[in-house]
């Protein structure tokens, strides 16, 4: 099947129906290049704010609470696409408010009409504060008609125990959004190692360009990626497509889940299976040779 990552622009809209036809626009072009799983990017959803006026936009919890209450219209737009293209869809992640707390939320929708979500377990500094956005469990996995998924939201990608946590899953996708270069590069690293140890793919979205309506997403670098394990039947790199740093669009490219799984069970490598027999701190020694 084909995999669509998103180098995603975010956009000012002056009424509800210009962020219908531009979500509309992209769904078509990825569906329309015969993707089946189309994956948008950490805070994508950011761009609603614009909807509640500059005032909305300049300040962060009045901005959060704006997309939050439209959260409902974006999930039946999301799901109507997913129905009416036959994909399924991880929508771009945004703030939702649950009680008194602020969650960083990504929803994913098939195209029967379900969907689920997971909310970003571990939160950046800036998230922490000024934004006082809260990481919110349970790390989820989710049984789909295209395969067995899990979802770590940008920084979640850095923490093996997570993707560990969820190795049952054939795709991993990581949508996010980075505000310089390294920060980028600190996910992508983070995505591609998790698909060595997981022998999964992994599915890198982004935010790109500048956006300073909003000051959380002012400046934002990447590209779309698909990754796989070093091995038999995928690329020597584990790079099945990358994107142009900063150009929007989608990035695609072809995967095939028994590849995935006969990497996991015939492998030159079995690093999914192989490891528990890793050392840990408890079996650390420290040897002065001073």
């Amino acid at each position: 099947m084909k995999l669509a990552a998103a180098a995603y622009p975010l956009d000012v809209f002056p009424d509800w129906a210009a962020y219908e036809a531009k979500l509309s626009d992209w769904v078509a072009e990825a569906a329309g290049q015969g993707a089946a799983l189309l994956v948008f990017p950490e805070y994508g959803a950011m761009e609603l704010a614009s909807l509640g006026g500059e005032a909305i936009c300049a300040d962060l919890q009045s901005a959060s609470r704006h997309i939050s209450e439209l959260m409902g219209d974006v999930n039946a737009l999301h799901l109507r696409l997913a129905a009416a293209h036959g994909v399924h869809i991880l929508g771009a992640s945004g703030p939702v408010i649950e009680g008194v707390r602020i969650v960083n939320r990504a929803y994913l929708y098939a195209p029967n009409g379900r969907m689920g979500f997971q909310d970003k377990q571990v939160m950046t500094l800036w998230e922490r504060d000024p934004w006082g956005v809260e990481g919110a469990g349970p790390l989820k996995v989710f049984e789909t008609e295209i395969g067995t998924l899990a979802i770590n939201i940008c920084y979640d990608s850095e923490f093996p125990l997570q993707a560990r946590a969820q190795r049952a899953a054939e795709l991993l996708l990581v949508p996010s959004a980075t505000d310089a270069l390294e920060g980028y590069w600190r996910v992508r690293i983070g995505a591609m190692a998790r698909a060595l140890e997981s022998q999964c793919v992994s599915v890198m979205s982004s935010i790109v360009g500048e956006y300073p309506l909003v000051e959380a997403v002012d400046v934002s670098w990447g590209m779309g990626g698909i990754f796989g394990p070093p091995d038999e039947g995928f690329p020597p790199t584990g790079v099945l497509a990358e994107g142009v740093m900063n150009q929007p669009g989608w990035t695609f490219a072809e995967v095939d889940l028994a590849a995935i799984r006969h990497v996991r069970q015939k492998g030159r490598v079995r690093n999914l299976a192989h490891w528990d027999e890793q050392s840990d701190d408890r079996s650390l020694e420290t040897c002065d040779l001073r």
